[in-house]
């Protein structure tokens, strides 16, 4: 299971309703905030998230509207928080941008109390090996090099069958660990069990692919290919195509295509300008892609095998239109 907190849901500058690009995923003991752009630590106050355990950033691109919020965020930390290690993945452009910001304008002058990484991504790169799942990075053409997405993939699993084991005379314990670990295992009469003989079919686990801003989709349809949920970038409407092409950006049109084309279950999009209403954003998606569904701050998604995507809380800010 993966959770989705949308902090900042705006594109290039706020609005009213929405602050700029930031989102944090959690998947079990492990967070990760994706993009920090101006004002991201109050949202994360607002979120009721909190900093517990937020000590690994992975940036999209190095464009201000998505790095800003670093040198508030890592001066609480410095001051208030206890985080003794921070970790800040990103391409080698955006870690340039923000060794420039933190260590020759936020935090130049000060001893740091923790310890800060700069890490960065290459394609095709893992980031996060856990038991669970993995977290990788894939490479996406914007504006500028450096550009990055990435894919949480929970790890498929097959089903301990209790009945089928229970019939087979399988004890509770250690023997049915080593079984769901694909291990064969012989009883106390000599029967021998295989895996096979009481675990269920495999059963995919979830996968949700995270691209900020993006002006191609034609390179990274091989890493949405079968997403739960994909969250991209709306910035502009087709009407304003060429203008879209110029700033390196996609319209929502274009997203929704993605989406139909790679087989994805849920379109979730995000990065949307303040010069559109919601509802245009919304229809000019769907009319492509009737499952997509439009981010706003402190919209809280949950992720599970075999279910909806599901809204966890109504703390989201009214739509600006």
């Amino acid at each position: 299971m993966f959770e989705i907190v949308f902090l900042g849901t705006s594109a290039s500058a706020p609005s009213i309703h929405r602050g700029l690009a930031a989102q944090i995923l959690l998947a079990g003991e492990h967070r990760f905030l994706i993009d920090c752009g101006e004002g991201t630590q109050r949202q994360i106050l607002r979120s009721g998230v909190g900093f517990k355990r937020l000590n690994r950033i992975l940036l999209t691109h190095g464009h201000l509207d998505h790095i800003l919020g670093l040198g508030g965020l890592v001066s609480t930390f410095a001051r208030w928080e206890n985080i003794n290690q921070l970790e800040i993945w990103g391409g080698r452009t955006t870690l340039q941008r923000v060794q420039t910001l933190l260590f020759d304008v936020v935090l130049g002058y000060e001893r740091l109390p923790i310890k800060i990484e700069l890490v960065e991504l290459k394609p095709g790169q893992v980031i996060v090996d856990a038991k669970d799942f993995t977290a990788t990075a894939f490479p996406v053409h914007h504006r500028g090099g450096g550009n990055f997405g990435f894919i949480f993939q929970e790890r498929s699993r097959r089903p301990f069958l209790v009945e089928q084991a229970e019939a087979l005379g399988v004890p509770p314990g250690p023997e049915r660990s080593q079984l769901v670990a694909g291990q064969t295992i012989t009883l106390a009469d000599g029967q021998v069990i295989t895996p096979d003989m009481v675990l269920g079919e495999t059963i995919k686990g979830v996968k949700v692919v995270h691209i900020g801003d993006i002006a191609r989709t034609d390179t990274v349809r091989e890493y949405v290919a079968e997403a739960d949920v994909l969250v991209i970038e709306a910035t502009f409407l087709e009407a304003d195509a060429q203008v879209a092409r110029d700033f390196g950006h996609i319209t929502a049109r274009r997203a929704a295509a993605l989406a139909a084309e790679c087989g994805v279950k849920t379109l979730l999009l995000t990065h949307v300008s303040r010069r559109y209403r919601e509802r245009d954003v919304l229809d000019e998606a769907r009319q492509v892609f009737p499952n997509t569904l439009i981010a706003r701050d402190l919209d809280h998604y949950i992720i599970r095998r075999d279910r909806p995507i599901e809204r966890a809380q109504a703390q989201a800010a009214a739509p600006d239109d």
